[in-house]
C-alpha cells in the first residue's frame, strides 16, 4: 500500500496549522472526514475558529469551496438552486446553487429552519441535488462542513436526527489555552495569515486518497469489537435510541482513516476508540431525563469503551488476513 495519503495528511496539516493554532485533533477529524467521503460538524461558541479553519481547510485541499449563512429566512432553494423560465429562450434553465462545490461550509445551520436544513440530505447521502423531478450530481468530490452555535436559544433550531445521522463527526474547538491565546495574538498583530493559504494537494488527487483509504484492512475480531461498541449503545441507560447501522459503518471508516493518519495500512484498536465519540456521541438519542446533561452523550460511550472488552493484541497481529 501506498503512503500517498500520509503524506497528502502531513502537507494539509501542516498547511492549516499556518493559520489555526493548537487544534491538531479538530483538523485530524476534518482530515479523516474528507479522506472517507464524510461531512463534519463543529459546535462551539462564536469566536474559536471555527470559520476561520473551515476555510483554511477548504483552501488547502484546492478545488472549488461555497459558503452559505444559514439564517431563518433561507430557503431549500437558496442552498440547491432553482429552475426559472427564460422569456428570451423560452426554455426553463437551471441556476445552480452554492452546494454545487467541493467543500461547502455551512455556517450557523442551526439558524435555519429544519425543513430548510433538510435540503442537504440529499446532497450529504447521496452526492446529487433533485429540483422540480430532475436529479443533478454534485461535483467529486463533496464535503460540507458545518458550524453549529450552541449557546443562543432564540431564532436557532435544532438539527433534525437525520440530519446529524449524516455528519460523519461531530466536535468542538474549545478554548485556546493561554500559550495558545498569545500565539494567536502574535500571528494576528499585522495581517490575516489566512490570505497567505495556497493548495497544497488538488481536488483531482482525493479520489485516489479516498481508495486508498477505503483499502485499510480491518481485522474481524476488531470489526467485532465495532459490533459490540453499537450493540452497547442500544441497551445502555439513558439511551432511548442507539447507533444505527450507519453508525457503526461510519465508526468503520473513521478507524481506517486514523489508521492511515498514523501511516498505517491496518486498523488497530485505539484507531477505534480515538473515533469513537466524535462519530458516535452525537448519534445517540437520549431520554429526556438525560438530555439536560451537558456532554453526556460523550460520557456514555466513554462508558461503552471502558466496558466492551478489546481484542488482544496477540489475536489481531499474528493472525494470518
Amino acid at each position: 500500500m501506498s503512503n500517498n495519503a500520509f503524506l497528502s495528511y502531513q502537507k494539509i496539516k501542516n498547511n492549516v496549522s499556518k493559520v489555526i493554532v493548537g487544534k491538531d485533533e479538530v483538523i485530524d477529524l476534518m482530515t479523516v472526514a474528507l479522506f472517507t467521503e464524510g461531512h463534519m460538524l463543529i459546535c462551539d461558541v462564536p469566536g474559536t475558529g471555527k470559520t476561520m479553519l473551515t476555510k483554511a481547510f477548504a483552501a488547502s485541499v484546492g478545488g472549488n469551496a461555497a459558503r452559505i449563512q444559514f439564517t431563518p429566512d433561507l430557503l431549500p432553494g437558496d442552498i440547491t438552486g432553482v429552475r426559472y423560465f427564460n422569456m428570451k429562450t423560452a426554455e426553463f434553465e437551471f441556476v445552480p446553487g452554492p452546494c454545487f462545490t467541493n467543500i461547502l461550509l455551512a455556517d450557523e445551520i442551526n439558524r435555519a429552519t429544519p425543513k430548510t436544513q433538510s435540503g442537504l440530505l440529499e446532497c450529504m447521502e447521496e452526492r446529487q441535488a433533485t429540483i422540480d423531478g430532475t436529479t443533478y450530481p454534485l461535483p467529486h468530490p463533496f464535503m460540507v462542513i458545518a458550524t453549529e452555535n450552541p449557546i443562543e436559544n432564540m431564532g436557532v433550531f435544532p438539527l433534525p436526527e437525520a440530519q446529524l445521522d449524516r455528519f460523519l463527526f461531530k466536535t468542538s474547538m474549545n478554548y485556546p489555552t493561554a500559550e495558545e491565546n498569545t500565539e494567536i495574538l502574535l500571528r494576528f498583530a499585522s495581517e490575516r495569515p489566512a490570505i497567505r493559504i495556497e493548495p497544497v494537494i488538488t481536488a483531482d488527487e482525493i479520489p485516489a486518497l479516498v481508495s486508498e483509504v477505503a483499502s485499510v484492512y480491518v481485522h474481524p475480531d476488531l470489526i467485532n469489537y465495532i459490533t459490540r461498541i453499537v450493540e452497547a449503545t442500544r441497551t445502555w441507560e439513558g439511551v432511548a435510541l442507539g447507533v444505527s447501522p450507519r453508525g457503526a459503518i461510519a465508526l468503520m471508516k473513521a478507524a481506517k482513516g486514523f489508521a492511515t493518519l498514523s501511516n498505517r495500512d491496518y486498523v488497530w484498536p485505539d484507531d477505534i476508540k480515538k473515533a469513537a465519540v466524535p462519530c458516535l456521541a452525537h448519534r445517540l438519542i437520549l431520554k429526556s431525563s438525560h438530555r439536560v446533561k451537558k456532554d453526556y452523550d460523550a460520557k456514555i460511550i466513554e462508558d461503552i469503551l471502558h466496558t466492551v472488552s478489546v481484542p488482544t493484541e496477540s489475536d489481531i497481529f499474528y493472525s494470518k488476513r
